[in-house]
Order: structure tokens, then sequence, then C-alpha cells
């Protein structure tokens, strides 16, 4: 299994491919605890097209940056491309809810500037503080 995140202003990519098992699992977990911080939310953005195999270890990686995101009270998760198979199983176990699909992750990306720079908002991590009073 190939993991790789890509760190943009407004987002964190994952991207992933070969085989997702209960090893697999233990890596891509670790992988988002260290990107966690990436970006503002944080808004997650999972390209797993190129999975070649995933077992319900795959369920399990999304479920605990949910669970993570809802303690928190703020993030997105955002899949890429997934596969009707995937589809089938957030379906089943009720996650379908709390993803949001796109069909590229150039597109998200630029969707995601767009958005930020259309509401007016600097981005926090790099807004200049104003003058002290």
């Amino acid at each position: 299994m190939y993991i790789e995140t890509i760190r943009h202003l407004h987002c964190t990519v994952l991207r992933a491919g070969g085989e997702l098992d209960h090893a697999g699992r233990v890596r891509f977990s670790a992988c988002i605890k260290a990107v966690w911080d990436w970006s503002v939310g944080p808004v997650l953005v999972f390209d797993l097209a190129d999975l070649d195999f995933y077992d319900s270890s795959v369920i399990g990686v999304l479920a605990m940056a949910m669970q993570r995101m809802e303690e928190q009270g703020s993030g997105r998760i955002i899949l890429v491309r997934p596969s009707d198979h995937l589809l089938s199983v957030l379906r089943l176990t009720d996650l379908l809810s709390r993803v949001e699909l796109r069909e590229s992750v150039e597109e998200t990306v630029a969707e995601l500037m767009l958005h930020d720079a259309a509401r007016g908002s600097p981005h926090p991590r790099f807004s200049t503080p104003g003058p002290r009073p």
C-alpha cells in the first residue's frame, strides 16, 4: 500500500493505492493523525480510486476521522471518485451522509480556494494580526 499526502492551503489530500487491509489501516490512520492540523477544520480530501483491494479497514479509517471531527465539532471529509462498491458499503453503514463526494481532486482544491476567496476571509494561519490597543 502507498499513501501520498499533499498539503494545500485549504485542505489536505490523501491519496492511497494498493491493498488496504489491517496493516494498511494502521499506517493510514497514523498518516491521518500526522497531517490532521495541516488544514483548518480539518478538510481531508481522500482519493482512494487507486486501491486495488480493501476490506472493512477502509471504513475503520474513515470512521476514525469522522469520530475525531465529531469530538472537535468541525471538519470535512471529501471522497474523490469513490468506487461503486465503496459507495454501497458507506450507504450500508450509514456513513455516506457524513462525507462529501467529488469527481476530481483538482476541482475540489480549486472549489475550496474559490469558496474562501468569495467569503473574503483570510486564512487564519496566514492572517496578519491587527494593531494592539
